[in-house]
């Protein structure tokens, strides 16, 4: 089984990499996030995978562009938008990506390290997981395993990777430093 796994940071990836191997999953990686701001903490976390993906000997794509633009664009939305209202768009605009990337790769199904945050809205991600798998013809992974979030962030500490303090995008960063 070939599986393609969004990564949006290495905490979560951590997590899941190593379950999915141990299970006898072809892990390939792909690091696609236009939300995270701003571009030097795009590159401290772009930096984390690539570590991450050198020490597992995982192959990963990379798409390296900082793509605030088009994020905003995605979104649509203002600082004053509750997260409820901009997290699917975001979520939506992620997992679409990942899906495509998983078809054109050849991989049976795809999944994302959203899936590991406890933070996130599970429910929506695995709709909208479903829902892109269904576009582009290829199977979407989903298990609840926001219980693996903090055995990550260990293992992310032991192997001294870089471990982001929010989200990633300008809204969850003003969120995290003012309250």
């Amino acid at each position: 089984m070939k599986l393609l796994l969004h990564i949006c940071c290495v905490v979560c990836a951590c997590a899941l990499a190593d379950k999915f191997r141990k299970e006898g999953t072809e892990v390939t990686g792909y690091f696609y996030n236009p939300n995270i701001h701003p571009f030097q903490e795009f590159l401290k976390r772009l930096k984390a995978v690539k570590t991450f993906a050198e020490q597992e000997k995982i192959k990963v794509y990379y798409d390296e562009t900082y793509g605030l633009d088009s994020f905003m664009g995605a979104i649509g939305t203002s600082a004053k938008t509750h997260d409820k209202e901009r997290c699917p768009k975001c979520y939506r605009m992620r997992l679409e990506e990942a899906a495509r990337k998983a078809h054109e790769l050849g991989c049976d199904e795809f999944t994302s390290t959203l899936i590991v945050s406890p933070q996130q809205n599970q429910e929506i991600i695995r709709k909208t997981g479903e829902e892109m798998a269904n576009r582009h013809n290829v199977k979407f992974r989903y298990e609840e395993l926001t219980g693996h979030y903090l055995l990550g962030k260990e293992t992310a500490k032991k192997r001294m990777l870089y471990r982001q303090q929010y989200c990633g995008c300008i809204f969850s960063e003003a969120e995290r430093y003012l309250g």
